[in-house]
């Protein structure tokens, strides 16, 4: 059988044409699904009863199932879900007064062993489908807990752009009007800083949000703990930054994670002003570290944390400082399933 969310809406249309079955069905089913969160056929009551038959002898609908869940008491739940393989995937649904982000996964693991980030202890596996992809935004759709699923950031385990293909069909589905009709300027995709995905994008027609992790102002720092770095220094991705910028008129936001006795003093601050200040449409969000006790992670102190945001802030930088969520809770990515691997 076929993971339906596989296909796009024109895919799903022609599908139902070689059935013998008119198009206009596919609106349906994609209302059905994306839009009231059914995963059954059978409950689909306005089509067709031979349809639903085929339909569900062709395709399932949901193809993940929960192994874990943790809950903060700040109200940010952390999901673990078992793909059909075995593998295992997390997701985060973060609340707000009447609204929920979702923070999902783009890989099963990840190949690129940022120092700070539980993702790829364990390992790459592989690229999630975009069905797959597609399987976590519907879950956590299903289980916002009173509020609604407004906004969607590829932070969770992985590398989005380097499963580029499978999370920008997903990408246009969460966008549809059709599916889950998340508008673009509310989704995010999170990079470490691949240069050839960074180009391709400026060339979509999304205006998506693109957030690129930094975390140091200078090579010699940023590729300790993000070797990425020695493949895309920072020159060559700052450069590509002031092209991206240009061809969209969209404005990047550097993530930053402010780590004890690493990048937190007055010195990283300065070089993070001159690596920044001549970058149009920049902003800097600074980010307290997860402590990770496998990787020696520690977050700066909260007087290091204020006085960084005061210095970038002094010197016309567009900063903000990330509020803290999850803290009692695996709220690192990789953490649950790194946790659950141990049991």
């Amino acid at each position: 059988m076929q993971d339906i969310k596989e296909l796009a809406l024109a895919e799903l249309q022609d599908q139902l044409l070689s059935y013998g079955f008119p198009k206009y069905h596919a609106k349906q089913i994609f209302s059905w699904i994306y839009q009231k969160g059914i995963i059954e056929f059978s409950s689909m009551s306005n089509l067709p009863l031979a349809l639903r038959n085929k339909i569900g002898e062709e395709f399932y609908i949901l193809g993940l199932k929960l192994a874990d869940l943790q809950k903060s008491s700040d109200g940010t739940t952390k999901f673990l879900f078992e793909l059909e393989d075995k593998n295992l995937v997390e997701a985060v649904n973060i609340p707000a007064a009447r609204r929920s982000t979702g923070c999902i996964s783009s890989q099963v693991g990840c190949k690129f062993s940022c120092r700070f980030c539980a993702s790829g202890l364990g390992g790459f596996k592989r690229n999630l489908r975009a069905g797959e992809i597609l399987d976590e935004v519907l879950y956590l759709k299903n289980n916002t807990q009173g509020t609604d699923l407004t906004h969607i950031v590829f932070m969770g385990t992985g590398e989005p752009l380097d499963n580029y293909e499978n999370v920008l069909k997903s990408i246009r589905i969460i966008n549809s009007c059709d599916a889950f009709n998340i508008g673009a300027r509310r989704i995010t995709i999170s990079t470490s800083g691949i240069i050839p995905g960074i180009e391709r994008l400026a060339l979509e027609d999304l205006q998506i949000e693109l957030s690129i992790s930094l975390h140091a102002p200078d090579d010699k720092r940023r590729s300790q703990v993000m070797p990425v770095n020695q493949k895309y220094p920072l020159k060559d991705l700052i450069r590509c930054c002031h092209e991206y910028i240009a061809k969209t008129n969209r404005q990047i936001t550097f993530e930053y994670i402010l780590i004890k006795n690493f990048n937190s003093g007055t010195d990283a601050a300065q070089e993070l002003v001159n690596l920044l200040k001549d970058l149009r449409l920049a902003k800097v969000n600074l980010i307290p570290a997860n402590p990770v006790p496998e990787l020696k992670i520690m977050p700066a102190s909260k007087p290091e944390i204020e006085a960084f945001k005061e210095y970038l802030f002094k010197s016309g930088i567009n900063v903000t400082l990330r509020q803290e969520r999850g803290e009692d809770i695996d709220a690192a990515c990789g953490q649950l399933r790194l946790r659950h691997g141990q049991k």
